[in-house]
C-alpha cells in the first residue's frame, strides 16, 4: 500500500525532475538554458530565468526547514545577480537540484501522522504546504517555458 508521504514524494519528483502528465518539470524546462539566456529579460518587467531558479530554490529550502524544524536560510527570494557567467549558472542549477533532493529526503523522513499537523507558526498543515509548493514550482516552470520562447 502506498502512503500519502510516498505519493507526495512521487509527485514532487515528477514536478521537479520529470515524467509528469502535466508537461515539463522544472528540470526539463531548464534543459538547454545557458547563462546568457538565464540572465536575459525577454519580457520587460519580468524576472529572468536565473532569478526564478533562485526563488524556487529559496522557497523549497524554506519548506524543507519547516519539515525538519531547522532554521530557514536567510536569503532574499529575488536577488540581484552579480555573477552571470557559465560557472555561476551551473552552480545555481546544481544548488536547485541539491535543494530539491534534500526536500524530498525531508518528506521521506516526515512521519505520516505529522502530515496533517499545522506547520509551526502557520495556519496550514504540512500537507497543504507541500501541495502548495508543487503548485508554486509548476507555476514557475510555466514562466520559464514562456521566457524561453521569448529568447
Amino acid at each position: 500500500m502506498t502512503t500519502d508521504i510516498e505519493r507526495i514524494e512521487e509527485q514532487l519528483t515528477q514536478v521537479q525532475e520529470g515524467e509528469a502528465w502535466h508537461g515539463p518539470s522544472v528540470r526539463e524546462v531548464l534543459a538547454g538554458v545557458d547563462a546568457v539566456n538565464a540572465a536575459a529579460r525577454p519580457l520587460r518587467g519580468a524576472h529572468s530565468i536565473w532569478e526564478i531558479v533562485h526563488h524556487v530554490r529559496v522557497t523549497e529550502e524554506g519548506v524543507r526547514a519547516h519539515l525538519t524544524g531547522e532554521r530557514a536560510p536567510e536569503e532574499p527570494e529575488w536577488p540581484s545577480l552579480t555573477d552571470t557567467g557559465d560557472a555561476a549558472w551551473r552552480a545555481a542549477v546544481a544548488r536547485l537540484e541539491g535543494s530539491q533532493r534534500a526536500l524530498r529526503e525531508a518528506v521521506r523522513r516526515l512521519p505520516e501522522e505529522r502530515l496533517h499537523e499545522p506547520v509551526p507558526g502557520k495556519s496550514h498543515s504540512y500537507w497543504h504546504e507541500l501541495l502548495g509548493l508543487m503548485h508554486h514550482d509548476l507555476y514557475h516552470a510555466g514562466q520559464i517555458a514562456l521566457l524561453k520562447r521569448g529568447l
